[in-house]
């Protein structure tokens, strides 16, 4: 299943299309933090920036509100110590940026990716990469978080199950029925670019950690703006 970039990310994210996303997401952010439905305030911010499909997702996903912003920034923890993995959203960006696809960099400094899982996920041609590339950064003490609605999760936590045991890692693994409401349970700081989650626990940036020891990964940078 490949990882790679969607036909058309190289001319959606192109860098003369930035300056539109840049405040297009500021223009949004602005907009959450004064009570704006999400959907008409995507609607009316898309149009003004006439932006394409994917453009609007990947705006969506790297607003926030001033006051979602703060608290995010304030709960930023180095990536050390014992810590909760939002398993799938960690794993199927790093395969994404392994694969060249785009990922993006919001107001909060958190990376995303914009396909999602949608309740299915397979085995890539660079899924075994990604896994040898957590277990290079991940530190011992992890507690790993899947989705078991997701297709696929537990064949993805056996074989994180075995890395951990070959490398002495110390993993736990756990497939549960709500990833994120765990996540939210384990009270560690978690490494995951969910806006739900990041606005209830401290959290670490993994993601970036892991693709910054990719050369050339891809990483589109929508937070830098006006403020709002």
């Amino acid at each position: 299943m490949s990882r790679g970039p969607d036909p058309e990310d190289a001319r959606a994210f192109r860098p003369e299309a930035l300056p539109a996303l840049v405040d297009a997401v500021a223009d949004l952010s602005w907009l959450r933090g004064r009570g704006y439905a999400e959907d008409a305030a995507l609607k009316l911010v898309g149009d003004k920036h006439q932006l394409a499909a994917r453009q609007r997702k990947a705006v969506q996903r790297a607003a926030c509100s001033d006051e979602e912003l703060r608290w995010r920034r304030e709960h930023l923890r180095p990536l050390e110590g014992r810590i909760a993995v939002d398993g799938f959203n960690v794993l199927i960006g790093l395969e994404r940026a392994i694969s060249g696809g785009p990922l993006f960099r919001g107001r909060d400094g958190a990376l995303r990716d914009i396909a999602g899982v949608h309740g299915t996920w397979r085995r890539s041609g660079v899924t075994g990469e990604a896994v040898e590339r957590l277990a290079e950064t991940l530190p011992h003490e992890a507690v790993v978080v899947l989705d078991r609605p997701v297709s696929n999760s537990g064949r993805l936590a056996a074989a994180l199950r075995e890395r951990s045991e070959q490398g002495a890692l110390g993993w736990e693994i756990e497939v549960v029925d709500h990833a994120d409401r765990r996540l939210v349970e384990l009270e560690l700081p978690v490494a995951t670019g969910d806006a739900w989650i990041l606005d209830r626990r401290p959290w670490v940036d993994l993601l970036g950690a892991l693709t910054s020891a990719i050369e050339g990964a891809w990483i589109v940078e929508l937070g830098a703006g006006r403020t709002t």
